[in-house]
């Protein structure tokens, strides 16, 4: 149905940047919602950041000023860029996209996790 490839996680300090993406492929008809998560081990994934096909934006509080979420649609590709992290932001981050495919409808499909570590 659909596939998504993440990338751009990785070791960075405290006040330094990363930018994560995420690349959606497969039987795609049209993207609607695509968004960022985060998760702790034996937490409850919850949402940073979401994007519409319209490009109205939602950030969650610890996300709102420092992050910033953004879309190609020619690329089927979602971005988020971090800035100012803090150690608090560590986590297991995982993209989220809601597609209409080609044969089945609408779609939800969660990419694989990739690392953001902030440390000194």
């Amino acid at each position: 149905q659909v596939q998504l490839v993440e990338s751009g996680g990785g070791l960075v300090q405290p006040g330094g940047s990363l930018r994560l993406s995420c690349a959606a492929s497969g039987s795609i008809f049209s993207l609607h919602a695509m968004g960022w998560y985060r998760q702790d081990p034996g937490k409850q994934r919850e949402l940073v950041a979401e994007i519409t096909s319209g490009g109205l934006t939602i950030y969650a509080d610890s996300a709102r000023g420092r992050f910033t979420i953004s879309r190609d649609n020619a690329k089927n590709t979602v971005y988020l860029q971090m800035n100012s992290l803090k150690s608090e932001d560590t986590d297991v981050y995982y993209c989220n996209v809601v597609a209409r495919t080609l044969t089945a409808g609408f779609s939800s499909a969660w990419g694989q996790g990739i690392q953001v570590t902030v440390s000194s």
